[in-house]
């Protein structure tokens, strides 16, 4: 018997390799003969670096690189198995968990990080790139990036601006004449599940500035500012980025993705299976486990679990999730592939007692569930 186990990170828990590691020992418990095809998956976010490079028998890079507010950081960036292939994870260099809570602006944090980790693979040979662009702090329209890859975006006394979205009102030139010529000669897949616009009420200032630090005041102010950078952009590009579904994704970066990168868009999710490889490692499958910390409505919405449902169901392989804690509406899951849905709290306990414990209930469960559908096949 052939089990696939596809499980996401728990967050602050467990790491998706460790998450499939306990269910395994659990699925062992019942039996040692039955073979397991450990897929740890990510959709898009926190540790979709670290899978595909397992995945692919690949290597970390560590780099040191400028932080939201301009601070040194130690980021990576991930090397695959083919070796020309990077993985960057935005929120190494860029993101939300590099700044305490009390530090948070979003018209001072910039993405020039972001973009000295490009730099740095560049110069490794990198030309094909894979960018989870999630938990940003940022707001600053990826301006900060292209700064970082010799872009100059300048005042209009012709000198260059500062960083941060506070900036962008300052720039009245592009001048792209120093831009890494090497862009144009690579290809930049962007892992984002967000459609919203750059500006107005769905943008990127109204729906996320908030949990970046923005006050309404700021929120207004960085709204206007980004308008004005869109303005600047279709001027120089062509193209029209105030309601372009995609660029609004962390802080407007998602649009400098597209007006200055050879780009695609795909759902982070969808990047993962594909590199993978889990729909050949589904192949002949009895059923498979995934999971994360939290499930409910919003799983649908390309999640992991979603995701590695979705693929098992065109095999007609059922799939049982695991997770941490279990939201409300969950019904809606069952159409796309899921078979049943498992918590792994099985007394009551506090948050920090099942983080503590995450282990070794995710194996606990695991075991339960893998005793369950064997006895169903006796029947």
């Amino acid at each position: 018997m052939k089990i696939v186990i596809a499980p996401d990170s728990f967050k602050g828990s467990l790491t998706a390799v460790e998450a499939a590691q306990a269910i395994e020992r659990g699925v062992k418990k019942v039996s040692q003969s039955i073979k397991t095809v450990l897929v740890p998956v990510a959709d898009g976010g926190e540790g979709t670096m670290d899978s595909l490079v397992a995945a692919t028998n690949g290597r970390m890079v560590e780099v040191s690189v400028k932080g939201p507010l301009l601070d040194s950081v130690q980021a990576a960036y991930g090397v695959l198995g083919d070796g020309q292939t990077c993985v960057i994870e935005m929120a190494s260099a860029s993101g939300l968990c590099l700044i305490d809570s009390t530090r948070r602006n979003p018209l001072l944090t910039t993405t020039f990080g972001t973009g000295q980790l490009i730099k740095k693979a560049l110069d490794d040979g990198c030309r094909k790139f894979i960018l989870a662009i999630g938990g940003s702090a940022t707001n600053d329209g990826g301006i900060g990036m292209l700064q970082a890859l010799g872009m100059q975006l300048l005042d209009s006394d012709g000198k260059t601006i500062g960083y941060g979205g506070g900036e962008l009102s300052r720039i009245v030139q592009i001048d792209d004449q120093d831009f890494d010529s090497r862009i144009s000669d690579c290809e930049f897949l962007i892992a984002s599940d967000v459609q919203n616009p750059l500006i107005g009420k769905d943008g990127a200032s109204y729906v996320f500035g908030p949990q970046k630090g923005a006050t309404p005041q700021m929120v207004e102010m960085l709204d206007q500012n980004l308008s004005h950078w869109a303005d600047l952009v279709e001027t120089k590009t062509g193209i029209r980025l105030h309601d372009k579904p995609g660029a609004g994704a962390a802080g407007g970066i998602g649009g400098a993705f597209q007006a200055f990168f050879p780009s695609e868009t795909k759902r982070g999710i969808d990047i993962v299976i594909e590199y993978t490889g889990l729909a050949d490692k589904l192949t002949n499958a009895e059923c498979v486990f995934t999971g994360e910390g939290q499930i409910d409505f919003q799983t649908a919405s390309g999640k992991t679990p979603m995701g590695v449902a979705e693929e098992a169901k065109k095999k007609g392989i059922p799939v049982f999730a695991l997770a941490g804690s279990i939201g409300k509406d969950i019904d809606v899951l069952y159409e796309h592939g899921i078979t049943s849905v498992h918590s792994i709290v099985n007394t009551p306990m506090t948050l920090q007692e099942a983080i503590i414990g995450g282990a070794a209930l995710l194996e606990d469960t695991a075991e339960q569930v893998m005793r369950t559908y064997l006895a169903s096949l006796k029947k």
